[in-house]
């Protein structure tokens, strides 16, 4: 799928394929019916790195780049991370803003051109339960990311023994690869 085609999807799915060194996650295009359609993206990252890189390809064999995510610091509370196309330019950027994720997690986006975007997780007494019950950790978590009152776009854990995602996108402006970037994230960043 080219820029342009991607650029035009309003939904994708994010799901994490478990294994034991690497986290995998594919991105496919949502089909009306709920079910996955064209996979628009594949990530790895690993696990235990000092400083967070992450490389979003095409597709599963990892020939061409799409974009990807790099840590500015190797430690940070909130942590900073650079979004590049697949040959190295800039996207945006996002970053934990660590005060206020201590209740409830929340993150910023940036895009040249457009205003910040925060995201925060939707429901206070889950964000709570998550953080002071570890028996419920598994709970789902959902977050809009918006402009005042305005969502640009929502990534919402489903229910499952694995991580999905359904990712909606509500502002046309926004770069899908930046979009990409913070779902594969908060899925494997959020608990940092």
């Amino acid at each position: 799928m080219d820029i342009s085609q991607l650029q035009a999807q309003s939904r994708l799915i994010l799901r994490q394929k478990i294994t034991m060194m690497v986290n995998r996650y594919v991105v496919h295009v949502a089909e009306p019916d709920g079910s996955e359609g064209p996979i628009v993206a594949f990530a790895e990252q690993k696990r235990m790195a000092l400083k967070e890189q992450v490389t979003l390809f095409t597709d599963e064999s990892r020939q061409q780049a799409l974009a990807g995510f790099k840590a500015r610091k190797v430690m940070d509370l909130a942590g900073e991370y650079d979004v590049t196309d697949g040959t190295g330019a800039e996207i945006g950027s996002f970053r934990k803003d660590f005060a206020k994720s201590l209740l409830r997690s929340t993150w910023h986006v940036q895009q040249h051109g457009l205003p910040t975007m925060t995201g925060q997780e939707r429901r206070l007494v889950v964000a709570l339960l998550r953080r002071f019950a570890d028996s419920l950790s598994w709970l789902p978590y959902h977050f809009d990311f918006s402009v005042g009152a305005s969502i640009v776009f929502s990534v919402n854990r489903q229910w499952g023994l694995r991580d999905r995602y359904l990712i909606e996108i509500h502002d046309p402006r926004i770069d899908r690869r930046l979009i990409i970037a913070m779902a594969v994230a908060l899925d494997a960043l959020q608990a940092r």
